[in-house]
């Protein structure tokens, strides 16, 4: 039988809040160095390298890393549940993960032409992976159930403040080495109190080789609440996908405004400020409450609001008000979804390949929406029809949260 989360040491002790204030600045820098450049320095980058095919260059590229993050997400949690060395499990991913993402970084800001760029992109992209599969894998090992919504928050809160801090420092910066060595310094400098001060807890591992056939047949969850989960998450976040990444063409290209970049700031601070009320709020009110459902289900539904706004309204005054709907149903969505996850998790010593699995819902629109919504933008009907998508979308994962008999 396998082992639960609650047979575990640990699994029942709080942590304490410098614990929690650690992690949430790794991921910080984490979400400063991979968001900051999808809303700004790739898509800049790319229409200086190549101004007539930025669009299609750049849904290939998150295309590329979205093939990477299926087999790697899984893969490297795979093999964080088997590691053995004396500096732990979780510590050596993340560490590892952390100087691979700003060694990618680096790569990317050299990179003189589109194909240079996927695979500096390709590389940062891994070290994310890597560094993923340790920390959302410690949540699991150590924060108990009453205060998961709440350590839940501390990783996507840092989200929004993380890209708001990223575009106000790069936008006084033109060339793409130095806006990518500021990433890749506040990736090193944010990640670092957690990653040295870590230390992995006892916690079922697996013992067994990982093979190919391992890799296979683990991909496959015998577990319908696991299923709704997965599929909940990927709808969300791939309606989010659909509403943010080609945000910057929408006022540049659509809207025309005189300064996309500056409007930019101004949405994603309105997004900012949304964001971290409801992801902190719902967390914690998620915690107290005991309950879970109801706030996935509101929070997707905020969502949905703010994409149907801009299909049936595209003007930048309305895009303000969908920022702060696109925000609070987001934060509120992610904080308390992690939580849900977790408690739906089959077997204690997978935790890392199965969030692993569980987190190419999250990455996997992030990667693939561009490709999809660049196809939309091009042959499909244009950025009205890819906001109803997005609309849609998160109405569907809403749904799918509803299923899951696990949680209340």
């Amino acid at each position: 039988m396998p082992t639960t989360q609650t047979d575990l040491p640990g699994s029942e002790l709080a942590v304490s809040r410098s614990w929690t204030i650690r992690f949430s600045l790794a991921w910080f820098g984490l979400w400063m160095g991979y968001l900051v450049p999808i809303q700004l320095a790739l898509p800049d980058q790319l229409d200086r390298l190549d101004h007539a095919h930025r669009v299609r260059d750049f849904g290939l590229i998150n295309g590329l890393i979205g093939l990477a993050a299926l087999i790697t997400l899984p893969l490297f949690g795979a093999l964080c549940d088997r590691t053995r060395s004396r500096f732990g499990r979780r510590r050596v991913w993340m560490v590892a993960g952390v100087l691979v993402f700003a060694a990618g970084l680096g790569l990317t800001g050299a990179a003189g032409g589109a194909g240079s760029v996927a695979a500096g992109w390709l590389v940062a992209s891994l070290g994310l992976n890597m560094a993923t599969a340790g920390l959302t894998a410690t949540i699991a090992d150590e924060v108990p159930d009453h205060q998961r919504g709440m350590v839940s928050a501390a990783i996507y809160g840092p989200q929004a403040i993380g890209v708001v801090i990223g575009l106000l420092a790069l936008s006084p910066i033109t060339g793409a080495a130095g806006r990518y060595a500021v990433l890749a310094a506040a990736v090193l400098l944010f990640s670092a109190p957690f990653c040295l001060r870590y230390r992995d807890i006892a916690a079922a591992q697996r013992s067994d080789q990982l093979t190919v056939r391992a890799i296979v047949a683990g991909l496959w969850i015998n577990s319908t609440d696991f299923g709704w989960a997965f599929g909940g998450r990927l709808l969300v976040n791939l309606g989010n996908a659909f509403g943010t990444t080609y945000l910057l063409f929408f006022l540049r290209d659509y809207l025309r405004v005189a300064n996309p970049d500056g409007s930019l700031i101004v949405l994603t601070l309105i997004y900012l400020v949304f964001t971290l009320a409801a992801t902190y709020g719902g967390g914690l009110l998620s915690d107290r409450l005991d309950r879970r459902r109801v706030f996935v289900g509101v929070a997707a539904f905020a969502q949905a609001v703010a994409a149907l706004l801009l299909t049936a309204v595209p003007s930048y005054g309305v895009a303000l008000v969908a920022a702060g709907f696109l925000g609070a149903g987001y934060g509120a969505y992610m904080s308390v979804d992690q939580a849900v996850v977790t408690e739906v998790l089959p077997d204690a010593r997978d935790r890392a390949k199965d969030l692993g699995i569980m987190n190419v819902g999250s990455v996997g629109p992030q990667a693939f929406g561009p490709l999809a919504a660049s196809l939309v933008i091009a042959e499909l009907g244009g950025y009205r029809v890819l906001f109803g998508l997005a609309g849609l979308t998160s109405l569907a994962g809403a749904w799918m949260v509803y299923r899951i008999r696990a949680i209340r």
